[in-house]
């Protein structure tokens, strides 16, 4: 918990900009090492843990103990002596760790040359086990590939689950999806393989829900296309800036926005530990949702108001122009949030970006 906290002093003045957005910031504490920034490598060891999180992250050196690696494009090259955490939106790992490995990612690939010597948790949009694992492995995402060695059970999830001619399952495949098993001949399950039924919600096709729900979850999302069209064109400075920093800062506003999310509610956890703290800290999450609904919003409306600045630059300043874009950025959100199995990552992604680019334009020093 200690090391959390450090990581968490070394990184937001980052990310509320105390360093240009190239620059990054390293520091060790002990053996444990901390590193933070749009691109970060990492090519000399560490003999304790790890903590990382930037852009595009490179870990080239052995870690020592437990890595703990969030970013954009992340890949891991070298072992980890203890366990591997790692979150991103692009994410490989080719080197060999000792223990347990989490991983979630849009991407996510476990590279034939690297090695789980523990149990592995893997969750994302396209996931591809390459790599022997020696215990179990839970798995689950949009299109699941696994073609490796997996000396345990197996537990996977997805729209789309493969095992390819490498796969040999020393216990028993329990799998749940819409489709059946694609298996190549070559192949191998131990255990047997159990298809487990999927709850009644997911087994339905879109048409077939309930007709209430679907109509609550189109006046949600009309609601949301709605606030970000009001938004842009009342604050049309603000969003102007949010549509430009965009383009050249979209990693680290994912940064920032999940610095905030994970971040914000420990802080306040901490703070009702005190009578004094009490109030501070149950405004701080009245405030805290608040900005995360605002910020999804924004991530739409910064969307369609930077195409209008690719595409119309005359008229980026109208404000009837910008209502009109920020709606249909924001109905493109909408649509690729109701996208189902990834649906969900896409909406973490827009909650998470347009919290990024929303605290960097306000701040104070910020400049358009």
């Amino acid at each position: 918990m200690r090391s959390f906290f450090l990581f968490v002093i070394l990184i937001l003045p980052v990310a509320a900009g105390s360093a240009e957005p190239k620059q990054s910031r390293e520091r060790s504490v002990g053996a444990d090492y901390f590193a933070a920034g749009a691109n970060v490598g990492l090519f000399g060891p560490v003999k304790g843990d790890l903590f990382a999180a930037g852009g595009n992250l490179n870990v080239d050196a052995a870690v020592g103990g437990d890595a703990v690696i969030a970013g954009g494009n992340v890949r891991v090259g070298a072992t980890v002596a203890q366990n591997l955490y790692l979150a991103g939106g692009r994410v490989s790992v080719g080197g060999a760790v000792a223990r347990n490995a989490r991983i979630a990612g849009g991407h996510v690939e476990i590279e034939p040359r690297a090695r789980i010597e523990g149990n592995a948790s893997v969750a994302g949009g396209d996931l591809r086990i390459g790599a022997p694992i020696g215990g179990y492995l839970q798995v689950a995402g949009g299109h699941v590939v696994i073609d490796s060695a997996i000396a345990g059970d197996v537990e996977a999830a997805g729209a789309n689950i493969e095992l390819g001619p490498n796969a040999r399952i020393g216990g028993k495949l329990r799998y749940a999806s819409r489709d059946e098993l694609k298996q190549d001949a070559a192949a191998r399950v131990a255990g047997g393989i159990e298809r487990i039924a999927l709850p009644e919600r997911a087994r339905e096709a879109p048409e077939a829900r309930p007709r209430v729900a679907r109509s609550l979850a189109w006046i949600w999302s009309a609601g949301l296309v709605l606030l970000a069209a009001i938004l842009a064109a009342a604050l049309p400075s603000v969003y102007t800036g949010t549509a430009t920093m965009l383009r050249s800062r979209w990693g680290w506003s994912l940064l920032i926005g999940f610095i905030v999310l994970v971040c914000t509610p420990v802080a306040a956890l901490i703070a009702m530990v005190t009578v004094i703290g009490l109030p501070l800290a149950l405004a701080a999450l009245a405030l805290y949702f608040a900005l995360l609904l605002v910020g999804y919003v924004s991530t739409g409306a910064s969307i369609g108001i930077a195409a209008l600045q690719r595409w119309q630059p005359a008229r980026a300043t109208h404000r009837g122009w910008l209502f009109l874009f920020a709606a249909l950025g924001m109905l493109l959100v909408c649509l690729l949030a109701a996208i189902p199995w990834i649906g969900g990552l896409f909406a973490l992604a827009a909650l998470l970006l347009g919290t990024g680019l929303l605290l960097q334009r306000l701040r104070p020093s910020s400049s358009s």
